[in-house]
């Protein structure tokens, strides 16, 4: 029975029902020895508790899209066939040009949100440069099948979701396609092709997104292996040119991070509540050391780039939380770098997918405008943000976090 499947929610709503029925009829009509009555009212007391929680957890992780399945909840999923050294580009010395089309068979995805704005469909990949193998969701534009443009590329968004996410969360809780299809269709937002890989690929560890010899080359899957994929089975524009990335929480640190360290592959980033040192999440397998934090820092990379890599990025965040790193960013930044930072008030809801979801207009408004399409009526309407009155109260803790400073027991990310 699936994780995230009607049945198995409707299954703990009739367990927590009767979990609760059960104690109110047969309390007090229980015979037999005092400690056997005890232990069975005990039982129901734990049958009921135990029921309830799975029941809340089952909702807050449909909302979220937090566990795709039971393997990622229990732990034990890998999607790692190996992690050989691909040396600093991540190809392993592999033309990639060269290799052959990936040809690929789509389905339509199941789960919430999969059909409310055209059909998301899925594939399971098998990554000749990472040693990935995983699944990958794609939603074409309302464009994609007219006629009219039969003959046209499209652009592209990798969506990433935090950690521990699903790859269909842009599709579920975020309401992507939900909100983006009407702005497709009237030219405000252009019509671009999302793309949601798996980012989950090890059991109880966050990647962080890179290439790390013996255990995974999520750089290489995520900046090669997917986009060929898509550019092989879909009319997608070239890479960089037509290729942007945006997450949140730790997605959104991946997204900046792929698109500074891969000019050649990603024109523009979106982060939302993002960080800039890898130890932003604990379980973050690129905070192993100081080499791998540094190595997978966009901060540091875009101070010690040899040239200003020519990519836009799009950085929101509440002061604490995905702000600093913002600002940070922005006095590394160098033309034809171009950072955007749009501060976020508290009350516009915390750490959540409530603070996210009402930024993926905005934030695709603003990649229509970076990436070239003036074909789309876009204009920037991101939320202006003025700046904090005072200081974050944690200042010294979140500079140092999102300059790769912090240490371990100082890193949490949300105050």
């Amino acid at each position: 029975m699936s994780l995230t499947g009607t049945p198995f929610l409707y299954l703990t709503v009739v367990l927590s029902v009767i979990a609760l029925i059960l104690p109110l009829v047969l309390w007090s009509r229980m015979g037999g020895p005092k400690a056997l009555r005890a232990a069975a009212r005990v039982l129901m007391l734990l049958f009921a508790q135990g029921t309830a929680v799975t029941l809340v957890f089952v909702l807050v992780n449909n909302q979220n899209n937090l566990y795709d399945n039971w393997a990622d909840l229990m732990g034990t999923g890998n999607h790692v066939q190996q992690a050989v050294d691909l040396g600093q580009d991540g190809t392993g010395g592999i033309a990639v040009k060269r290799l052959p089309k990936v040809r690929q068979t789509f389905t339509a995805a199941q789960g919430p949100g999969m059909r409310v704005a055209g059909d998301v469909r899925v594939t399971q990949l098998k990554g000749r440069v990472s040693g990935v193998n995983a699944e990958v969701y794609v939603w074409l534009p309302p464009q994609y099948d007219d006629p009219a443009y039969r003959h046209k590329k499209f652009p592209v968004v990798e969506v990433l979701p935090g950690y521990p996410g699903s790859a269909k969360a842009w599709f579920g809780s975020m309401n992507g396609p939900e909100q983006l299809l009407p702005r497709m269709r009237s030219g405000e937002v252009a019509p671009f092709i999302l793309v949601a890989p798996r980012t989950n690929l090890l059991a109880g560890v966050d990647t962080g997104c890179a290439n790390i010899p013996g255990q995974v080359n999520a750089d290489s899957w995520l900046s090669i292996d997917v986009p060929k994929m898509v550019m092989d089975n879909f009319r997608a524009q070239p890479a960089p040119r037509g290729w942007a990335v945006a997450g949140y929480s730790a997605g959104a640190h991946c997204a900046v991070k792929l698109a500074v360290a891969h000019p050649d592959r990603y024109r523009a980033a979106v982060s939302m509540s993002g960080y800039n040192d890898p130890i932003g999440e604990r379980n973050s397998l690129a905070a192993q050391t100081p080499a791998l934090r540094a190595a997978n820092n966009p901060y540091l990379l875009l101070r010690k780039a040899a040239a200003p890599p020519r990519i836009a990025l799009y950085l929101s965040g509440e002061s604490g939380d995905g702000y600093q790193a913002g600002l940070a960013l922005q006095s590394a930044a160098k033309a034809p770098t171009t950072v955007r930072v749009v501060f976020l008030p508290r009350s516009a809801g915390g750490h959540t997918m409530a603070l996210w979801r009402p930024q993926v207009v905005p934030a695709f408004r603003w990649l229509t405008l970076q990436m070239g399409q003036n074909h789309a009526k876009g204009h920037d309407t991101s939320v202006a943000g003025a700046t904090p009155r005072s200081p974050s109260t944690g200042g010294s803790t979140h500079a140092a976090l999102a300059s790769g400073t912090a240490s371990r027991a100082g890193a949490a990310r949300t105050p």
